[in-house]
């Protein structure tokens, strides 16, 4: 069965939350003290999988409660009610037993609360006793003068009635009696409850305060189990063991010290390669398990009796450290993995519930958290978790966020009206503060997406965006090959941006090449661009590249006749002052074709408008007739780019 939708009421900062639907995975997000933490405790006491109870005392709302009796005149006061969903071993498991048909509606309620009886969580099925009663008759093989003396019985209260009042029974009546005897109350809608909340998942919660004790004096935790107290950093370590396949008791024997020793390392070994499947932060880390008597110098409670020691092992730097001094992400990490797969070895069907996962992580391992669960976890539990950390919202997956905000009207005059918790899935009735991790999110989402694709091409600015796209149509329309359509063409803003750039985004499994403008003063850059090592070798390249000049940028690879061409047509000067071939040449000693025209132009006549480097791209762009010429400039130009777009191409994945 599937947890579908949940509501909660009367549970500390919550008033009523308001119904809110559940899926395989439901990322809670607020800030802080808007109640996500309180939301997961009172979802986790319908079932839990700990020792977890409600306390009316210090859980029902402070502000509330002089008025308990008033608010509830039944004398109960729900806590959480929850929506269900039958799958189809549910409804197997119950027609085994009663027969098809007998289950009306495959969604069901179960509530519970404050004052309620005691660890009697209400049940609302509907289920058609009649047909219980029919197909059990059918089971049972009643003929028809057995079926004609239940023809009154409705349901199993009845039945039982009717069975037991005849002074004789067949031996078929009496097997029907003896089972209805064994549904609860003689009810064969308990009966189905019975049988449906042994397959209910409990819940299964944990925080990111909780973390593996890495020192254990075994005696003292053996004292602190006698005594149920043992501490939840200690609760996690007994999961380790357990999940080890070995027990405390079993630590405390030393006969069998080497054996226990290679168990640990085994499951340690196992929760290591787990690890570094999905921790993007440092590789080189493993996991020792040291098993030993204290020593009289130690601090105590560990210098006497055995003593379990979880070290942490850096294989660069050859030296271990005790679990406690590692990063409190890796603690939280490695802490919530040993009890995940103790969970999986003994509870199985759980829900589990993360408060705050992974606060204390990094923010690129919070996406290795998320990868975790969407790979380890929601194949067999639903998962339902509280960040407020714009790296933990799954923003592949919006449908599956709510928002969580404590709602307080403010009103003109007077004192402001308290709301409290609410859960929301539309986002625009949240204030901005709410809202900001998703904001963030998704703000960092799409600057991962902008202008960029699975196959970046890095240039320097617009204007030779429109020069590739203008010359690629052109190679096209002639059936020769142009740039592949699987490029994205982006901007970067000149040679000193394309690092960070490459940085900021080359994390995102982008494949990037770089088409790069070059001047002298370029020429140390660009070496220590490629020393960094931050491109795929043969991924960079320069105008320079195409041309036979050391200096060079995207205009330089048209041929200077037909560039002379897209200036007179861009920028109409004046008869007396035309640009022809040898002006252009002639007006600065730098090889590249730009410079020479910003020098050109600053001698042009003020009715002729400045030269910038989009004006001859957008001319072109409004005239690209001019390309399907075949003057031998156009040949030229065409046959440079062509090579350019070879290149390029043959990098794509």
């Amino acid at each position: 069965m599937k947890l579908i939708k949940v509501r909660v009421q009367n549970y500390r900062s919550i008033e009523d939350s308001g119904e809110f639907e559940i899926g395989n995975l439901t990322c809670l997000v607020g800030k802080n003290e808007a109640g996500k933490t309180a939301l997961l405790n009172a979802i986790r006491g319908l079932r839990p999988l700990d020792n977890f109870e409600f306390d009316e005392t210090i859980d029902y709302p402070r502000r509330l409660s002089g008025t308990f009796d008033e608010r509830h005149p039944d004398g109960k006061a729900e806590i959480i009610r929850t929506w269900w969903q039958l799958d189809i071993n549910d409804k197997t498991e119950v027609e085994k037993r009663f027969g098809s048909g007998v289950i009306k509606d495959d969604i069901f309620q179960v509530h519970y609360g404050f004052r309620y009886q005691k660890n009697a969580r209400i049940w609302e099925v509907n289920i058609d006793e009649a047909k219980c009663l029919q197909n059990l008759m059918v089971q049972h093989n009643l003929n028809a003068i057995e079926r004609n003396e239940l023809k009154k019985a409705k349901d199993g209260y009845t039945a039982n009635e009717t069975l037991s009042a005849l002074p004789k029974r067949t031996t078929a009546q009496e097997s029907l009696l003896n089972t209805i005897k064994k549904c609860r109350d003689f009810s064969f809608t308990k009966a189905i409850i019975d049988l449906l909340q042994a397959r209910q998942p409990k819940f299964f919660f944990t925080s990111h305060f909780e973390r593996m004790s890495g020192m254990i004096s075994i005696l003292k935790l053996k004292n602190e189990m006698r005594e149920n107290r043992v501490s939840s950093g200690d609760k996690i370590f007994l999961d380790f063991l357990e999940y080890a396949g070995t027990s405390i008791n079993d630590l405390n024997d030393v006969q069998r010290r080497e054996a226990l020793k290679a168990k640990c390392e085994a499951a340690s070994n196992a929760i290591t390669d787990e690890i570094f499947q999905f921790w993007s932060q440092n590789n080189a880390l493993e996991v020792v398990i040291e098993i030993d008597v204290g020593r009289p110098n130690d601090p105590p409670p560990f210098n006497s009796g055995m003593v379990a020691d979880i070290r942490i092992k850096n294989t660069n730097h050859k030296a271990t450290l005790p679990l406690s001094e590692r990063s409190a992400g890796f603690v939280w990490f490695f802490s919530f993995l040993a009890q995940f797969k103790q969970l999986k070895k003994t509870a199985g069907n759980a829900i589990i519930l993360l408060d705050e996962p992974g606060l204390t992580l990094h923010g690129k391992a919070q996406g290795d958290l998320l990868r975790y669960m969407a790979e380890r976890l929601l194949p067999d539990h639903q998962v339902i978790f509280t960040t407020h950390s714009p790296f933990m919202v799954p923003v592949d997956r919006l449908s599956d966020i709510r928002i969580v905000e404590d709602v307080v009207n403010v009103r003109n005059q007077g004192r402001p009206e308290i709301k409290g918790t609410k859960v929301r899935s539309d986002v625009l009735e949240v204030t901005a503060d709410t809202l900001f991790p998703l904001q963030a999110a998704l703000g960092y989402e799409v600057t991962q997406s902008l202008f960029i694709g699975t196959n970046t091409l890095l240039v320097e600015g617009p204007s030779d965006i429109l020069y590739l796209k203008i010359v690629s149509e052109a190679l096209i329309r002639r059936h020769k090959e142009g740039l592949n359509e699987r490029w994205t063409l982006c901007p970067s803003g000149g040679i000193d941006k394309i690092a960070p750039f490459v940085r900021l985004f080359g994390g995102n499994r982008i494949n990037i090449a770089v088409l790069s403008d070059i001047a002298n003063g370029d020429k140390a850059k660009i070496e220590n661009l490629k020393k960094a090592d931050i491109l795929k070798a043969g991924h960079f390249y320069t105008c320079a590249d195409f041309v036979s000049q050391s200096e060079a940028d995207v205009e330089d690879l048209f041929a200077i006749d037909l560039f002379v061409e897209i200036l007179n047509k861009a920028y109409n000067p004046p008869p007396g002052k035309l640009i022809t071939k040898r002006s252009l040449l002639d007006a600065d000693s730098t090889p590249r074709m730009v410079k020479k025209t910003e020098a050109l132009f600053r001698l042009m006549p003020a009715t002729v408008r400045g030269f910038d480097h989009f004006g001859p791209a957008r001319w072109l762009l409004e005239n690209p007739a001019l390309l399907d010429t075949d003057l031998p400039e156009v040949t030229e130009t065409l046959e440079r780019f062509s090579t350019l777009f070879k290149k390029f191409n043959k990098l794509l994945v």
